[in-house]
């Protein structure tokens, strides 16, 4: 599976000036070849229903519903200021109407959950992705996509970077998420060294 970032899809105007003044304050902003690769992909799979693990301020949970017109997107978010102003901005971009914005930790919410989902884009609490995983495979439908941001961290999971003490216990826990999605016979999985490393996951 391969993408060229070069022909993949822009990124809304007003919507990159508030990534940029998001990334300012430090706070959660997908970086932005890692946004192109989860545009690209959702294009590909004409995705209608997506959900997202980690809102933040709401602005990659935008440009997708900017890309797919016809998509509706569920998103948790377990910080509440953030929680507000995601959903201010969606209000700003007109697609509040489009969206299923939940306050809740991922771990409780995941297990009330029932729909079927076209793409699962996974950028909350890194030490959490393997938890949440057997929740995300039943959610996703088959020939869909979990997108796992943030896998690589700085090279620290690959090696290539030393790991500082204070972090091996979330590197040894992104690397036990890989290794079982990697393992699992029910997806096809790539790790990209685009950002800081995204795992791509189809559901055979």
């Amino acid at each position: 599976m391969e993408f060229d970032l070069n022909n993949a899809p822009p990124i809304d105007a007003r919507l990159t000036a508030l990534r940029e003044q998001a990334k300012n304050r430090r706070d959660p902003a997908t970086e932005d070849d890692t946004l192109r690769l989860l545009l690209s992909v959702a294009r590909m799979l004409k995705a209608e229903r997506i959900l997202e693990i980690g809102t933040a301020e709401g602005l990659t949970s935008i440009a997708l519903l900017l890309e797919c017109p016809k998509a509706e997107v569920t998103t948790i978010e377990l910080e509440e200021e953030r929680y507000i102003l995601a959903k201010k901005n969606f209000a700003r971009f007109g697609v509040e109407d489009r969206t299923n914005l939940i306050l809740g930790d991922a771990g409780e919410v995941l297990l009330s959950l029932q729909k079927q989902y076209d793409l699962i884009f996974l950028d909350g609490p890194k030490a959490q992705y393997l938890q949440y995983f057997p929740q995300l495979k039943r959610l996703l439908r088959t020939g869909g996509a979990l997108f796992a941001d943030d896998v690589l961290l700085y090279g620290w999971v690959s090696g290539k970077v030393e790991t500082p003490v204070k972090r091996r216990s979330i590197v040894r826990k992104i690397r036990e998420y890989l290794q079982a999605v990697s393992a699992d016979r029910d997806f096809l999985t790539n790790i990209l060294e685009v950002g800081e490393g995204v795992a791509l996951s189809i559901k055979k």
